[in-house]
């Protein structure tokens, strides 16, 4: 199995993956919007040689079978107030 991973031009670090280049026909016409224009990054065979940066390879596969597209998402912000506080606190 294969997919076609675009980079998202309107928000960082944002990705859709689909199984065949340019077939967005089962990614919902809302998402598109939001996501801007897809730019071609890669095309990667999903046999698990190769790691996926910051997707799981199973959800990934479970996605393009199930949905026909996976949207992988920035990570959350580090919320550093948190991170200090905590650290004070073991202080």
């Amino acid at each position: 199995m294969f997919c076609v991973i675009y980079r998202s031009s309107r928000r960082e670090q944002t990705y859709l993956y689909v199984e065949k280049k340019d077939d967005f026909s089962r990614v919902p016409p809302e998402l598109i919007e939001g996501f801007g224009k897809p730019q071609l990054t890669m095309l990667l065979p999903l046999d698990g040689r190769k790691k996926l940066a910051g997707a799981d390879l199973d959800k990934v596969k479970q996605a393009l079978t199930e949905q026909g597209y996976y949207l992988q998402l920035p990570p959350p912000p580090e919320n550093l107030l948190k991170q200090h506080l905590a650290s004070a606190d073991k202080k």
